[in-house]
Parts: structure tokens; C-alpha cells; sequence
């Protein structure tokens, strides 16, 4: 993989260059990481990750989301970083833990304690020294059912083949539409509400990185592009809502359970690199 000091190379704006003459959809010049905002972000991704394996030593049943906020908190500042989701857009705490039928942005809370038998996200997302990252991970909290379980494993295969995906010179529908064949195929449905973004140097910018659609649709993907690939896969319908009691938590239309994976990647010019996972 290749990077001059903006960040790609000739050979890359050349193509560039060629498919802006052929009408094709590029993403806009500043999504495209100079080699200085790639050594932030990573720098921050190190964090990240770190911060979820040390979340998967410590999460257990019996302890509330609010402990995990707290863990999340603790460690993020410990580590001379922000959490994220502190403050963005009102968002009351440190990090999302979504449980069973909630599919994404559920807030933590004294009162919601781990239970046997639940299935979990947990949604982190870091700033340092000014720049971001983001990744999330299924829990499985004691014994949880077989078809549950399933779930869970297919939901991370399927944020894989999208990993597996993400090349240049592809499109995102391309990316879409692998995750989307992957879940009908084992009985699952993609959520169409919700998506992966591009994140670095703020924490959300374009694109919008959907987990369905078709192939050689979409904006075409371009070394120097980071971004987040995060589907959420429900048991039942992909139809989802959100709780009006307090405008975040997004649930199952038909309160089936729903699971969700995420990575970021930065896309190079041979494949991709993985920052977080």
C-alpha cells in the first residue's frame, strides 16, 4: 500500500482525473486522508480497539450499562481522549449499549442490568487529538439461545464481507449489495434506516456506506478514503423505530432481536486496512 505525502499517488490522480471525465460519482478531494491525518487517526484507532478489548475482559452479567459507561469513560480519559458520543448532537453519555431488539444508539442506564440470555452492542467511538474513530462489537451475556447466537455470527460475517469488499475502484453499492445477499441468504434482513459513514477527521462525514443495494451503484470508492462498515441485521422484519420517550434509542419494529458489527477502514491502493475492529 502506497501513500505520497497528500496522500495518494500520481497513479491514482490520474484515474481520478479519468473517472471525473467519464461523469462517474468521486468522493469530494478532502475525504481523501493526507499522511498526516492518517497517522492521527490511527493513533486514535489504537485506542479504540483497545478500549473494546478491554470493555470484552470486563463485561458480565449482573453489571448495568451505566458500569459499562463508566468503564468506557474512565478508559477513553485515562488514555488523554475523548469518547465521542459525549454531547454529540445531545447524546447524554459515553457510548451506546444496545440490547436484544434495540438495534443501535441505545443509552446507558443504572436501571438496564446485563442479564442471562441477552445479546449486546457496545458502540465506541474516540477523539484524539482531534481526530476519530469508531467501532463496535457484539456481547453475548451467559447462555444464549442457539438462534440468537446464529444471529450474532452472521451479523459479523456479514460486516467481514464487507471488509472483504472494500477495494478501490469498486462502488459502495457493491459493498451493499455482498452484505445484503450474505443476510437474506440466512434468513435475516439488513436494516435500511441506519448506515456506515465516513469518519477521521470528523465523526460523521460522506459517505453514507449502506449495507444493501446493487452492484455498480453508488459513489465510487477512492484510496485515501476512511470509513465505517457496520451493518445491523434483525431476526425479523428490517423495519426499526425510534423510542419518542427519549429521540435515540433505535428498536425492532417487531421486537425480534437484532445484532450489529463494525469496523473502520481506511482504503488503500491495492485493498484496504483495517483500523478498527
Amino acid at each position: 500500500m502506497r501513500f505520497c505525502p497528500k496522500g495518494y499517488s500520481d497513479e491514482v490522480e490520474a484515474k481520478i482525473q479519468q473517472y471525473k471525465r467519464d461523469g462517474v460519482r468521486l468522493p469530494q478531494r478532502h475525504l481523501l486522508r493526507t499522511a498526516e491525518q492518517l497517522a492521527g487517526i490511527r493513533e486514535s484507532a489504537k485506542i479504540n480497539t483497545a478500549l473494546l478489548n478491554y470493555l470484552s475482559e470486563h463485561i458480565e452479567e449482573g453489571m448495568t450499562t451505566a458500569d459499562i459507561d463508566q468503564m468506557v469513560y474512565c478508559f477513553t480519559t485515562d488514555h488523554d481522549a475523548i469518547p465521542a458520543p459525549f454531547g454529540y448532537e445531545g447524546f447524554p453519555k459515553s457510548v451506546c449499549t444496545s440490547i436484544n431488539d434495540v438495534v443501535c444508539h441505545g443509552i446507558p442506564s443504572t436501571k438496564e442490568v446485563l442479564r442471562n440470555g441477552d445479546i449486546l452492542n457496545v458502540d465506541v467511538s474516540t477523539i484524539y487529538k482531534g481526530y476519530f474513530s469508531d467501532a463496535s462489537r457484539m456481547f453475548m451475556i451467559g447462555k444464549v439461545l442457539p438462534e440468537w447466537q446464529r444471529l450474532v455470527q452472521v451479523a459479523k460475517e456479514c460486516r467481514d464481507i464487507g471488509v472483504e469488499m472494500a477495494r478501490p475502484w469498486i462502488r459502495l453499492g457493491d459493498i451493499g449489495a455482498a452484505i445484503q445477499e450474505h443476510a437474506e441468504k440466512n434468513g435475516y434482513s439488513v436494516v435500511r434506516d441506519l448506515c456506515g459513514h465516513g469518519v477521521g477527521v470528523k465523526f460523521h462525514e460522506e459517505p453514507d456506506v449502506e449495507h444493501f443495494g446493487k452492484r455498480g451503484t453508488g459513489m465510487m470508492i477512492v484510496p485515501g478514503m476512511t470509513f465505517t462498515i457496520e451493518p445491523m441485521i434483525n431476526m425479523g422484519s428490517y423495519e426499526v423505530f425510534i423510542d419518542e420517550a427519549d429521540g435515540w434509542t433505535v428498536c425492532t419494529e417487531d421486537g425480534l432481536p437484532s445484532a450489529q458489527w463494525e469496523s473502520m477502514v481506511l482504503i488503500t491502493e491495492d485493498g484496504h486496512e483495517v483500523l478498527t475492529e
